[in-house]
Order: C-alpha cells, then structure tokens, then sequence
C-alpha cells in the first residue's frame, strides 16, 4: 500500500513538501488529477501515478499544460473534486484556459497546484505567477510549511466549492522539497462519478454568456475577499511597533530572524496565507499600528506595492518598503541569513552574524557542470549531426535533458525560449537567413507543443532539419510516461502513438528513422537531409539508460577500456564526446568501467581503434 494511503488520523509522518499536498489532497477526497511534469512540482504527480494504481483514483500525465487543465475542467464543472499540478512556466502554457475557466467556475473543487522556481534550478525564467492570480481573479494561497501544504491543499477544495471557483495553491522549490513531519487527518471518501448538468448559456462561453460571467466572477471574487478576510491563514502575530510583512517560505526565514535577533517584544509579523485577495481590513488594522513595515517577499513586490496602495487610499502615513532593503531583490529565492540582514538594517538594530568559517586551506572543488549522463544516445545524435552541418549551422533547442547540448564540447544549441520553440524558431531562422538549420526536440516534447510548429513548418513551405530525440520517456523530470511510451513495463495500459506515423501524418515527405549508437548509419542519414528542398525530420531512437535499467530493458552490453598501446592520445573521444565516464589520470585518457555502458560511441570515433570491450 501506497503510504499515503495511509488511515491513521493523527499519526505523524515525515514527508516531501509534494508528498504534503498530494497527501492533503487525498484527504480531500479527490477522484480526479492530471498534470504536465515539471521540476518541482514532479513529485505531487508522480504519487498519484501510483496511487491510481491501486486505486480508483482517475490519473493522467496529460500532453501538455493547457490539455491537462482543460481534462480537469471537465471533470470539475461535472462536480468531481479535481487537482491539476503544474511548474510555473506550464501555467504560461495554461492560461489560455485558466482565464475563462474562472468565468464559467466549477461544482467540484478544482486546485491548480503551481510550482514556481526562484533562482531557476530547472527553469528557463523565474516569474512571479501570483500574478495570475490577479490577472485571473483566482483566489490563492501560499502555504509556508510541509503540515500547511497538508491541511491547506484540503481546504482549498471546500474554498473552491464555496465559491464554485478553480482555486490556484503557489509554491515554490524550497518549499515543495523541504522534509517535514506531518500530522495526518481522516480520508474522505472519493465520489468518482457523477452527472454533468448541461447549461450551456453559463459554460459556453461565446461573448454574450461571457458578459454575464464577468460579473459573476466580480461576485465571486468578492466573496474570496471575505473568505480571506476570515481565514487562519491570514494574521497578525505579535505587539511590537515595527511590522513585517511575509508569505510562502519567507515568512519562516522571517520567524527564525525575529527570533535570532532577539526582536520578539517589538515586531508583529502580518502572515499571508491566503493571499488573494489581501484581506484588506487585517492588513489596514496591521498598518495602524506599526511605525514602519518592511515586506518580506521572494521576486516581485507584488503585496509591497498593493500594501502601499491600501495604505494611501486609507491616508495611513506609514513607510512601507520591501525590494531594496539591504539585498532583499527581485532576483533569485531569499536565505535565512539575507532575510536576517534585511531585518536588522532595516530597523537599524545592531546584530554580528557568526564569523564564516575559515577554508582557506581547503583547495577548491572541482567544477561539475551539468553534462549528459554517461552513455545518453543523445551525445551521439549531436556527434553525427555536428559531423555533418558543422558550426555554421543554426542549432535551435528545446526544454530536456538533451539542452544541455548548450554546453562545450558539444556546443550544439543556439536559441531556447520554451516547451516546442526549436521547431517554430526554427521556421524564423531558416527564413531569416541563409544559414543552414537544425532543429532538436525531445520526443515527450513534441507531443507537448512541438506537433503545432511542425504543421505551421510543413504548410508554410519551410525548409530545415528537425532532429526528434526520441529516447522512450520523458527523462528531465523522472521518466513519466508520454503518448509515446510503451506503457507496458511501466502497467500501465496506454495507447502508443507512433512518431513516425504522427510525422508523416503530418505531411513530412524526407523522414529518416535512426538509432544514434549506429554511428555510421546516422551521419549517412543527416548526410541525406543536408540538400533536401523542404522540411527533413531525423528521428533519434533509443533509450535513455536510466530508464532502461529502471524497467528492465537495458542494452545487454560491456564496459569499454583504453587499450593504451594502440592510443596515440589524440584524445578526439574526450574533446568531441565528453562523456562523464571518460577521464585523463597521467596524461593518459583512462574509462570509468563502473560509470561506462558500453554505449561504444567513443570506439567508433577513435582513430586508432584503441577504445575496446573489457574482457572479463
């Protein structure tokens, strides 16, 4: 039995921040969950994957953001109780249905869970999504730690049934992969079916419904304020005269340096939980009080700004600041120690931090940069490609694991901007300049958003290459399963769509179908794509290693050595390969046997034939 399963009201358990709102969310009864994975949200997915395995639980990992939440609207507006999860760039790919969704509203509680990633550990920007609360008119709330996540992802559906409106849950990475212990509640019950009850001039949403909706939604989001207004969520903690302002895992940096700095006597911290709407009248009564307030918030002031508003409105002559105060920025996530440096500054109390500890006499680490993992077939699929197009060439990307052919050696991606832009860019490029273009794209990718800039590729006459890596999952995120995957090993029962069907369904005419550890093979075929009048698309298909070994279905191979007779040390299999499993000890290239897969990539380059199988 999944552990989440279970039934022990009032038993602790130590769990992820994810496992913390999954958790919650099972004590809310949910029957229905669907997501796009994406770091760091991954984890809040990857629980209802298995727990829908053994038990009623409806699952899917959708096609892409927009798809899943539209799934869920479905089954929300029929009245089953719905979560979608999601990173916060995914919920760029979703707006287009989040805006209207939130006129039509729903019967069964929806919760959009959306991970937002300061200081970008897995992400290609950092923006600020309670934003779309605003733009929306969604409420939100902003749980600080794993027991919050529980019991707050919970109540988010009775919030949202109440006010028959999708309720958006923001996190951020600290707080989806913090460990904390949490106190379980009672399991409710899971109504898995229902009936929906047309009503077409409320859910249609053609422009004289959607007049009469807007309204609703105003209504709506008035009743949100109250609710917030009334929420535990939202209060005010201490006497002091100065005030702090603080949400999601900045309001425990900023609990810890009350604490640190001895201030407990003389600061009242105003927590948002539940932060929009603001409720309006605490956070009037909170600026009466204090003499100076200072906003604790990671990357935009956005309750700063609205703060001020409130306080001018009100003609309350408080200073109120937050971006600026002694490092406290729009960029990256705030630390405990940055937060308690603010703190002091800004009420200009005295306070030495602990001396850094002395490491000088420590040599420095090595770099570890991020690099394909040992043996990843895409390194072979770019070695056969750059062997033929060359550096000239323009190299559009995507968003996997395979961007990281950014980086040198391998140096083979030139423009990213999100999910499926390397084939719509691609487009741009090819038209703009007289360069050639090569397009890369991973398999899980192009289900997502790639199969649209293929479409607009093939009718618009364009013509480059577009190289589909194709390695069997969706490996950036942890090996979820995608409309391409044979399911199978997984048990899961899933139909599988062909990439080479769907391609040349799509009216691709010059399709190459290769496997990139045939090295030979591969550069023939990207060789045969180089004068082709229109649009070429190389398929690249083998199995990310991980994930073959995970389900049994890895390459039955040996580890290669350097036969250092044979090497003359022209080193080419490091300064064009680099993979991790190779390494120079004395001047001489040498293989990690236990790192190695015996992908034997780096023998076929080798000019002299000197990289060979270890016998046993």
């Amino acid at each position: 039995m999944h552990k989440l399963l279970t039934d022990s009201p009032g038993k602790e358990m130590l769990l992820l921040g994810n496992e913390a709102i999954a958790r919650g969310a099972l004590e809310a009864g949910v029957a229905f969950a669907t997501c796009y994975p994406g770091t760091p949200s991954s984890e809040i997915p990857e629980q209802f994957f298995r727990i829908s395995q053994e038990t009623d639980l409806y699952f899917e990992y959708s096609t892409n953001e927009k798809v899943a939440l539209e799934v869920a609207a479905g089954a929300a507006v029929s009245g089953l109780r719905t979560i979608v999860t999601m990173k916060h760039v995914g919920l760029n790919v979703a707006a287009d249905p989040l805006m209207t969704l939130a006129y039509t509203g729903v019967k069964g509680g929806l919760v959009i869970i959306n991970a937002d990633d300061p200081s970008l550990f897995s992400s290609q920007n950092e923006q600020d999504n309670r934003y779309y609360a605003r733009l929306s008119g969604l409420p939100m709330l902003e749980p600080t730690n794993t027991q919050e996540m529980k019991d707050m992802t919970a109540r988010a559906f009775v919030l949202s049934e109440s006010l028959e409106l999708p309720v958006i849950i923001r996190t951020t990475t600290r707080l989806a992969h913090i460990r904390g212990a949490v106190t379980l509640g009672d399991l409710a019950p899971r109504k898995t079916r229902t009936h929906f009850q047309k009503n077409p001039f409320h859910f249609v949403c053609v422009p004289a419904v959607s007049r009469n909706l807007h309204k609703v939604l105003l209504e709506r989001g008035a009743k949100a304020a109250k609710a917030s207004e009334d929420s535990d969520y939202n209060r005010v903690e201490g006497e002091g005269p100065w005030g702090i302002v603080a949400n999601g895992v900045s309001y425990d940096y900023v609990k810890d340096a009350v604490a640190d700095l001895g201030l407990s006597d003389r600061v009242r911290i105003l927590k948002l939980g539940f932060s929009h709407p603001l409720p309006r009248e605490l956070c009037l009564g909170f600026l009466k009080e204090v003499e100076k307030v200072l906003v604790v918030e990671e990357l935009e002031p956005v309750n700063e700004t609205e703060l001020r508003a409130m306080a001018q409105e009100a003609r309350i002559d408080v200073p109120i600041q937050g971006k600026g105060v002694a490092g406290l920025s729009r960029l990256y996530e705030y630390d405990p120690a940055l937060v308690r440096k603010a703190i002091s500054s800004y009420f200009d109390v005295p306070y030495q931090g602990p001396e850094p500890v002395d490491t000088s006499h420590v040599p420095e680490l090595p770099g570890r940069p991020p690099n394909l993992c040992a043996g990843c077939p895409h390194r072979a699929t770019y070695y056969a490609v750059k062997e033929v197009y060359g550096q000239e060439t323009i190299y559009p990307t995507d968003i996997g694991c395979y961007t990281l052919g950014l980086l040198p050696p391998i140096s083979m991606a030139d423009f990213v901007i999100c999910m499926g832009s390397s084939v719509s860019s691609g487009c741009g490029f090819s038209r703009a300049t007289d360069q050639k273009v090569v397009s890369f794209i991973g398999d899980s990718t192009f289900f997502h958003s790639g199969i649209t800039g293929l479409v607009n590729a093939v009718h618009n006459n364009h013509k480059f290459t577009l190289v589909i890596l194709d390695n069997g999952t969706t490996a950036m995120t942890g090996h979820q399963p995608h409309p391409g995957v044979d399911t199978a090993p997984m048990g899961v029962d899933r139909t599988r769509i062909s990439l080479e069907n769907l391609v040349r369904g799509l009216g691709v005419k010059d399709v190459h179908v290769v496997k990139p550890f045939k090295l030979k093979k591969t550069i023939e075929a990207v060789r045969a794509t180089q004068e082709y009048d229109g649009i070429s698309v190389i398929i690249s298909q083998e199995f990310c290693p991980l994930f073959a070994k995970a389900t049994g279905q890895a390459r039955k191979t040996k580890p290669f050595r350097i036969n250092e007779a044979k090497c003359k040390d022209h080193r080419v299999c490091i300064q064009k390969l680099a993979c991790p499993a190779m390494f120079v000890e004395g001047e001489r290239v040498k293989i990690d046997r236990n790192l190695c897969i015996g992908c034997s990539v780096c023998a076929q380059i080798c000019p002299e034939n000197a990289i060979v199988p270890v016998k046993d």
